[in-house]
């Protein structure tokens, strides 16, 4: 099994949960539903800059896949 495999399978990572979402960017608050946190931790984290955001017109949404992006490059390098 190689090291994809096994970083997707561990239990404490449940990437099927963010499989039934289309779309690569998510609200702040169905971010927060998706990871199990209170709406005001994931606005703190936006403001410190933690998770990658993407402007569109008037909303500020999260970049689900640059933050897996980046959650993978942590864990391989």
């Amino acid at each position: 099994m190689d090291a994809f495999s096994n970083f997707v399978t561990r239990p404490e990572f449940p990437i099927q949960a963010f499989s039934h979402y289309p779309s690569p960017v998510v609200s702040r608050e169905r971010f927060a539903d998706m990871v199990g946190l209170p709406p005001g931790v994931i606005i703190g984290w936006c403001n410190k800059g933690l998770v990658p955001q993407v402007k569109i017109g008037k909303y500020t949404l999260i970049s689900i896949e640059l933050l897996r992006k980046q959650c993978l490059a942590k864990e391989f390098a």
